[in-house]
């Protein structure tokens, strides 16, 4: 059903939309590191309950944070659009994860970062070497890599899902309004 797009940094992951891991259901997984060691990737869809102030001290500001997924959930990360204010690795010309999480805090206390050009995470999504590959020719994941800078800030986990399968196409949209459960279709 899905594409056999090669993913290289940058690329995003949209899940099958009946795939059978908790982790990764209804999924959209920015992808940070690809390489010959494997890869790593941030969960952007699926929020937490918790914000900023909640697992930083001090900070006063209602930043949600989502969990980018199972390893290390101890961890955050952050992804930001504004690579020249906040620094980072570039993931894509438009996006960065984020290095200096110190900066980025001031930046949001201060306004300048918001919800919608920034997004913290709890965990990564990891892969071993050829594992995602694998997955992909499963299709479990739909390859995108050619996305408006705007879709992986989508703050609606549900939206940015169905969003994220649209705009692969015709081919696709129609998955987006697949139930959850097929059984009380």
């Amino acid at each position: 059903m899905f594409n056999q797009n090669t993913p290289t940094r940058g690329s995003l992951l949209v899940s099958e939309p009946f795939i059978l891991d908790p982790n990764f259901e209804r999924s959209v997984i920015m992808l940070c590191e690809h390489n010959e060691d494997g890869t790593l990737g941030l969960v952007l869809n699926h929020r937490s309950n918790l914000l900023l102030s909640d697992v930083i001290e001090g900070i006063q500001v209602d930043t949600p944070i989502y969990i980018g997924g199972p390893v290390q959930n101890d961890a955050l990360f952050f992804l930001h659009r504004t690579t020249d204010l906040a620094g980072g690795t570039p993931i894509t010309k438009d996006i960065a994860l984020g290095r200096d999480l110190n900066q980025a805090i001031f930046l949001v206390q201060e306004g300048i970062l918001t919800p919608d050009n920034i997004k913290f995470f709890l965990g990564y999504s990891g892969w071993s070497p050829k594992q995602l590959e694998e997955e992909i020719a499963q299709n479990s994941w739909a390859v995108h890599n050619s996305f408006d800078s705007h879709l992986p800030f989508v703050l609606d986990g549900d939206d940015l899902w169905k969003q994220a399968l649209i705009s692969l196409g015709p081919k696709y949209a129609h998955v987006a309004n697949f139930p959850k459960n097929p059984s009380l279709n």
